[in-house]
């Protein structure tokens, strides 16, 4: 940690909203990778790294004190196989009317994968337990 981060944290008020965070425990990022596309491995990669930092800067901006429990916790990131688009879409769905923050990826067809694909759909940061509801019948990537 830096001086500045450092005196930052000595001297910023706390995040609003944090009192109401305390009891959400362990924050992920899941990562719904679409098995279906067979993307290669470094296309993946991208595609994950890319969805990363568009859930991040959401977290941010919509759910800072959240993000602040993700950041401080290491910001779980877990990486699930899903069978196609359509799954992803349902799972982004039921997440996102059940309140919890979601993101797609959508590739630009520059390299192995059709313009518009979905890639990867994101749910999260949230709390570990609530994801579990939407994805625990998922495998790990």
């Amino acid at each position: 940690m830096g001086l500045r981060s450092w005196l930052h944290r000595l001297t910023a008020p706390p995040l609003r909203g944090m009192e109401s965070t305390r009891d959400i425990g362990e924050v992920k990022l899941i990562c719904m990778v679409n098995h279906g596309l067979k993307m290669g491995k470094g296309k993946i990669a991208a595609q994950v790294g890319h969805a990363a930092v568009i859930a991040a800067l959401k977290a941010i901006e919509n759910s800072p004190a959240i993000f602040e429990m993700w950041r401080s916790q290491g910001q779980s990131k877990v990486v699930l196989k899903a069978t196609d688009s359509t799954e992803i879409e349902e799972i982004l769905q039921l997440a996102e009317q059940n309140g919890v923050a979601v993101c797609k990826v959508h590739d630009a067809g520059r390299t192995q994968i059709p313009s518009g694909s979905l890639t990867v759909g994101v749910i999260g940061p949230a709390g570990a337990d609530e994801l579990e509801t939407f994805t625990g019948h998922l495998k790990l990537l």
